[in-house]
């Protein structure tokens, strides 16, 4: 595959969340039915990462961590305290390939914890920590640029679109990307019990909505979580 122009061949840089999801060891349960949970690696921008590296291609994650080793990291966008969950995650990272060199510290926020589980009736639940988590902190200013300029693609989510200053720091790397010759590949996520309201969910997954190459989205999720506007768009993008 050719470089081309604004992008380097093959890169996918992933901005967003990373957190620790706690999940019940029972399969079905809800979360209060639950006993003990086991920990595990999330964030749906961090997963894409290591996916894209697991299947042998070249991923980075952009995002801030408050994580220090003497050895400097490479590739990301996100924030932690020097936490141990901090440390299991950016490990994660760099033990399934992904670069971790635009890594940036934050020492006044913790890594984000969200409990999760699928209920008999098909139904998730989620219960989330992060007020403020490491990841809502990354600034405009802190962005490594030079990194987002080398995407091939350029994906992302929208839970970095909930509060200041992330929000316009995914804003600023979107234009950044685009600007340099990147595509732009969306998933919504949409996770409302972070959101101020449902209108607010709705309005902020929605105002980056055309900007994207790419969206994951399924017309249920449209339907019932979005009331059909974003699917209204999609029938006419």
């Amino acid at each position: 595959m050719g470089e081309k122009e604004g992008g380097e061949a093959g890169l996918v840089v992933s901005f967003g969340e990373m957190l620790i999801d706690f999940v019940p060891d029972v399969a079905g349960v809800s979360l209060a039915e639950s006993r003990a949970f086991l920990k595990a690696p999330g964030g749906a921008p961090a997963n894409v990462a290591v996916a894209v590296a697991r299947l042998g291609g070249r991923s980075a994650f952009v995002g801030k961590v408050n994580y220090h080793s003497p050895v400097q990291l490479r590739c990301l966008l996100l924030q932690f305290v020097d936490d141990e969950f901090g440390h299991m995650l950016v490990d994660i990272l760099e033990k399934n390939g992904v670069d971790v060199d635009g890594v940036l510290f934050d020492p006044h926020a913790r890594t984000a914890l969200a409990f999760v589980t699928l209920k008999r009736n098909g139904e998730r639940e989620f219960m989330f920590y992060r007020n403020p988590s490491a990841d809502m902190l990354l600034t405009e200013s802190e962005l490594n640029l030079s990194l987002i300029k080398r995407a091939k693609i350029f994906h992302y989510g929208s839970i970095s679109l909930i509060s200041e200053p992330c929000r316009s720091a995914h804003l600023a790397a979107m234009r950044a990307a685009k600007e340099a010759g990147a595509l732009l590949s969306y998933d919504p996520n949409a996770r409302l019990p972070l959101w101020p309201s449902e209108e607010a969910a709705r309005a902020g997954i929605k105002s980056i909505w055309t900007e994207a190459d790419f969206i994951k989205v399924t017309n249920k999720k449209c339907e019932e979580i979005y009331k059909g506007l974003i699917y209204t768009s999609l029938k006419t993008y």
